[in-house]
């Protein structure tokens, strides 16, 4: 499109769009300026960080502002480590710095996408921990009145896979996070492939080396092949029916919840539709991992991919009666697209 620029290094599904105007944010002055340069024109505005959880389906017919604010600082109490971290910063390096600067609690979650900024949104989590664990505060500017707000931990409202900011933030953006580790590091071994390590011999720094590995195995790499890590969440059901399930899929994985629900493997269910590795035109389930949808060759559209979404979701509900629900954000021409549009 003409004088549009293009996206596809914006986004890790590499989907091939176009947006009128894209501008690098480094600080809140700039964030507040360009903000309401578009909205006070009446023109569309999004805020994006390392593009790893969206699907493009049109071109983006207004200005995309990506966050860039960084800073990573660090304040040692006696017994804690509090941590303010720039929402532009990429969530892996906050992990790397404090595991090189020997500030345990963030191994577990390493090697995941995207920024900071977008990890409290998500409440992102990865082999037995949650950023709801460890998070502290959102600090969050008020775009009409220029005032920050700060968020404490139950402010947030974390749940599984999302927050109070999956539904506020459209005239508010996160600027700065703020995380607490404690110095009485406990090893977290409970998940996956994790049982086999041995938690009184471990070190934070082969936990993060051993995850890394795992990841990289099993996640492909968006600079060669396009994708945004996990596209479902693990879905949680009520015990009577996740029970009923196990009594027809005895070796079926599941979690039981501190309210009694069990979360299930999403994975698991896609995988027993016979889809891994299922192709739908240009996009695809991966051959490793089914949670993982690929833009197969770097060629497929925003809609390819959705279709494929639709073809799973289908699938699963009709075997399972359950109903996946996206992890990933869906863009149209105007902004973010309810996923219920998608997902009848």
């Amino acid at each position: 499109m003409k004088n549009y620029i293009q996206l596809k290094s914006l986004n890790t599904f590499r989907i091939s769009v176009f947006a009128a105007q894209v501008i690098k944010i480094y600080d809140v002055y700039a964030l507040i300026k360009h903000w309401k340069n578009t909205y006070y024109k009446a023109q569309p505005v999004l805020i994006l960080g390392r593009g790893s959880n969206v699907l493009f389906l049109d071109n983006f017919i207004g200005t995309i502002l990506i966050n860039k604010i960084k800073g990573i600082f660090v304040t040692e109490y006696n017994k804690i480590w509090r941590l303010r971290v720039g929402a532009g910063e990429k969530w892996d390096k906050l992990v790397t710095y404090a595991i090189n600067h020997n500030i345990p609690g963030l191994e577990n979650l390493a090697c995941i996408p995207g920024s900071v900024g977008a990890a409290p949104i998500h409440n992102i989590g990865a082999y037995g921990i949650e950023l709801s664990k460890i998070c502290e505060y959102v600090d969050i500017i008020d775009l009409y009145n220029e005032k920050v707000i700060r968020f404490t931990h139950e402010e947030c409202l974390f749940q599984y896979r999302s927050s109070i900011f999956k539904n506020i933030l459209k005239n508010y953006a996160i600027i700065f996070v703020g995380l607490k580790l404690s110095k009485k590091w406990k090893p977290i071994l409970n998940y996956g492939e994790l049982n086999c390590l041995k938690k009184h011999y471990i070190t934070p720094k082969q936990i993060f080396k051993f995850i890394r590995k795992i990841r990289y195995n099993k996640i492909p790499n968006v600079k060669k092949t396009g994708n945004a890590g996990s596209f479902f969440k693990n879905p949680i059901i009520n015990a009577k029916k996740a029970y009923n399930l196990l009594s027809l899929y005895p070796n079926m994985p599941y979690y039981r919840q501190i309210d009694g629900a069990m979360k299930l493997s999403a994975g698991w269910l896609i995988d027993n539709c016979s889809l891994k590795g299922y192709i739908l035109g240009r996009a695809a389930i991966y051959s490793k991992q089914s949670l993982i949808l690929i833009n197969n060759k770097n060629m497929a559209n925003g809609t390819e991919i959705a279709a494929l979404a639709l073809y799973i979701y289908t699938s699963v509900a009709k075997k399972f009666n359950i109903y996946l629900q996206p992890e990933v954000i869906f863009i149209g021409k105007h902004g973010k697209i309810n996923p219920k549009k998608i997902f009848l």
